[in-house]
């Protein structure tokens, strides 16, 4: 890729989704190769170890920034460094449409031969926070700035309103707020795993953030502003959960360690995700934002390249996954009751550094091959 095609893209913004990528494939291979040790949400302190506790912790941050980055990307769409407008509905209306598409067919085949269930999962809560975008884009940005805080610092006070399978209005709720399944007992069941309202909230956020990306934007008031961002957040995490005020339904508590203690602090909930999940796991974002914002090196070129075509990734380590699960099972059959998999966690980390390594050079050359012809289909990849 050459320095011109380089400086058309914002680095840090795909610096931003390489990081979270590769904890995502973190992840995915716990779900793969230590499925056997079944980790909840919230995660259960007393019987969680802190390997396996921080290591799902850190995936907590994918859905966040991915969204976040999501409704900011919208915006620099709508504001392309041309400086002519246009509108990105059309642009959110198509990708939302295609990310529903591929959760349900692609995306579910992955994971269905396990169980026969179809999760509707982060991709599938991206696609409608698209559209739910593309619904509201053109109200005036104050006014979505408003609504996506109030859906943000609001939505844990809806946390007592619940419905049961046959009230009416359940699976309208469930989608929105309520994890759950919406079918159940056929052929083949559905679960909402991301109900999306706060998901429409960040995506919002998202948007509204993207004029610190302008062109016209001077760097050092940028810096200021996510330095700024982050310390609020941070702050704000610090003073709810510390106190147990607002914003998360699973207080924390004083344990006999301080490590565990700590793991009780940070126990946020994820579906859907609390005021301090958001908090903690955006804060940080502004302040790796502001991080990113350096000449690119080695290092974090190549998480440049691995953010610069996420669905990409995203589809081609799933199957890599999947075949290398299949190779594992065959080769040394069911160790961990009806699952393969390995004893300890580092055995995760390891396959995962492994596996980043070998999949970077097919996701450089497929990046580099996207940005040298000009085929619309590769762009939602």
């Amino acid at each position: 890729m050459t320095s011109e095609q380089i400086k058309t893209r914002i680095h840090s913004i795909d610096i931003m989704r390489g990081v979270v990528i590769l904890l995502m494939l973190l992840d995915h291979v716990r779900e793969r190769f230590f499925l056997h040790v079944q980790v909840s949400d919230p995660m259960d302190v007393d019987v969680t170890s802190p390997g396996l506790f921080w290591s799902r912790f850190a995936a907590h941050f994918c859905a966040p920034i991915f969204i976040f980055l999501t409704g900011l990307s919208a915006w620099l769409y709508s504001h392309p460094s041309s400086g002519k407008a246009r509108s990105a509905r059309h642009f959110l209306v198509k990708r939302g449409l295609f990310l529903i598409a591929l959760e349900v067919t692609i995306i579910c085949f992955l994971w269905i031969w396990l169980i026969p269930t179809i999760f509707l999962q982060v991709i599938w809560a991206i696609g409608l926070c698209m559209l739910a975008l593309a619904l509201l884009i053109n109200l005036p940005q104050r006014l979505l700035l408003a609504l996506g805080l109030l859906i943000v610092f609001g939505h844990n006070l809806l946390t007592p309103i619940s419905f049961t399978p046959d009230d009416w209005g359940y699976t309208l709720w469930t989608i929105l707020h309520d994890r759950g399944f919406i079918s159940e007992g056929g052929f083949v069941n559905v679960k909402i795993s991301y109900p999306v309202l706060p998901w429409i909230g960040v995506i919002l956020l998202g948007y509204c953030a993207g004029p610190l990306y302008a062109a016209t934007r001077d760097s050092d008031d940028r810096k200021h502003w996510l330095i700024g961002l982050g310390l609020a957040c941070i702050a704000l995490f610090a003073i709810l959960r510390g106190l147990n005020i607002y914003g998360e339904t699973l207080p924390w508590q004083q344990f006999a360690t301080t490590a565990q203690t700590a793991m009780s602090v940070f126990n946020v909930t994820k579906y859907p995700p609390s005021l301090s999940f958001l908090l903690i796991t955006l804060g940080i974002m502004f302040f790796a934002l502001w991080l990113f914002e350096r000449p690119l090196n080695r290092f974090t070129n190549a998480l440049r390249v691995y953010g610069s075509v996420p669905m990409f990734f995203y589809i081609f380590h799933l199957y890599a996954l999947l075949a290398l699960y299949q190779i594992g099972f065959a080769a040394f059959g069911a160790n961990q009751g009806q699952y393969f998999g390995v004893n300890d966690i580092a055995w995760v980390w390891l396959i995962a550094g492994i596996m980043a390594v070998v999949l970077y050079w097919p996701t450089n050359r497929f990046s580099n091959y996207k940005r040298s012809v000009n085929k619309v289909w590769l762009k939602y990849l």
